[in-house]
């Protein structure tokens, strides 16, 4: 039995060897289980000290209650501007000229605060200005431009008329300096290469350089014959050159001599008009064979008002055009453009045409 027992315990020994082998401490210190004290803490510190000083305390609250001032008299503007002050739009005759009232105001310039007066011979101008007014919604629409074309280029007119009586006229001058330089890179006068073999033609069978050169011809002889006499005016760009060529000499003194010569009216819708179509020589045709003024007075009656709005965006937007219709108009961009040029145009067709004399509104 004892020799039994011993090799039974010579079998275990080897396992329980194996067994300490295995297993071994991670740490060399004892485990002793975490004691969990309470947070005593001594509160927040206590406030900083402050001045007595009464005049202290009067900035502080002035500087806390600013924003909430400026806030409430920034709402009641605001809910000044977004309201419409006026109810009734009317234009009436008087002191031979024609005014629009918002209710029984007369409408007057945003800066000089003078009343807005306007020739009798103007039926079609002082009524769409009226109607302008009368679509706004707000007082706050009328700081926007291009919801107010007429009220901002007559508004240009009367201040070009106050400083040419002011006797200054470098409001003129400026303008001016800065219409001429259109003539020199004239879009009407910019033709691409001619046409060659593969190139794309309209239905009529003409190329694009036809399409320009047509339109380019027809203003000319108008201007040539009627506005400057005697004038040459030639392509500056014809798909031969990269850089533009300058006119003969003599042409730039000619037109720089009938610009200074229009009235401040035609001066402003000639300036609009070369800005939105970039062509001067457009502009000058508007201007010359719509108005009732000194610009058209060697345009025969047959062909007053013979050019129309439609006339001269379709003649400064041939290229954009030819383009829509080979390859699709890009969705709010050639149609924002075009019902853009058609509303400058528009508002400087009204302003400088009129009746030439024949009052439609009865002073009184």
């Amino acid at each position: 039995m004892i020799n039994i027992h011993a090799q039974h315990c010579s079998r275990l020994l080897p396992r329980l060897v194996n067994r300490t082998r295995q297993s071994r401490f991670l740490h060399l210190s004892l485990v002793r289980p975490a004691r969990v004290y309470p947070d005593i803490g001594a509160g927040p510190p206590p406030d900083p000290p402050r001045p007595t000083d009464s005049r202290y305390q009067a900035k502080e609250a002035r500087r806390h209650d600013a924003p909430a001032a400026k806030g409430m008299q920034n709402d009641e503007r605001d809910s000044v501007l977004r309201k419409r002050f006026w109810k009734i739009v009317t234009v009436r005759a008087g002191k031979g000229a024609l005014v629009v009232f918002l209710d029984d105001k007369p409408l007057k310039h945003p800066r000089s605060k003078k009343v807005i007066r306007l020739p009798l011979s103007k039926p079609l101008l002082a009524l769409a200005l009226a109607v302008e007014w009368d679509r706004l919604t707000s007082a706050q629409q009328a700081t926007k431009e291009h919801l107010v074309p007429l009220t901002s280029i007559i508004c240009r007119a009367l201040d070009i008329e106050d400083d040419d009586q002011s006797g200054v006229g470098r409001l003129r001058s400026d303008i001016t300096a800065n219409l001429l330089k259109y003539l020199d890179t004239d879009s009407l006068l910019c033709w691409v290469p001619p046409a060659g073999d593969l190139d794309v033609r309209n239905e009529a069978k003409k190329s694009l350089r036809d399409v320009q050169e047509q339109a380019a011809t027809e203003t000319v002889t108008f201007l040539t014959t009627y506005v400057w006499p005697g004038v040459t005016i030639e392509p500056v760009l014809d798909g031969h050159s990269l850089s533009p060529r300058k006119q003969a000499p003599g042409v730039r003194e000619i037109v720089q001599g009938w610009i200074q010569g229009l009235s401040s009216r035609e001066l402003a819708g000639l300036e609009r008009a070369a800005l939105a179509g970039k062509s001067l020589l457009i502009a000058a045709r508007l201007v010359a064979q719509c108005s009732e003024e000194s610009a058209g007075s060697r345009v025969p009656d047959n062909l007053w008002q013979d050019f129309s709005v439609e006339d001269a965006v379709e003649a400064v937007s041939i290229e954009v055009d030819w383009q829509t219709e080979q390859w699709g108009k890009v969705e709010d961009a050639h149609d924002i453009n075009h019902e853009d040029l058609q509303r400058q145009f528009g508002s400087v067709f009204l302003l400088v045409c009129g009746t030439r004399g024949d009052d439609v509104f009865p002073s009184g």
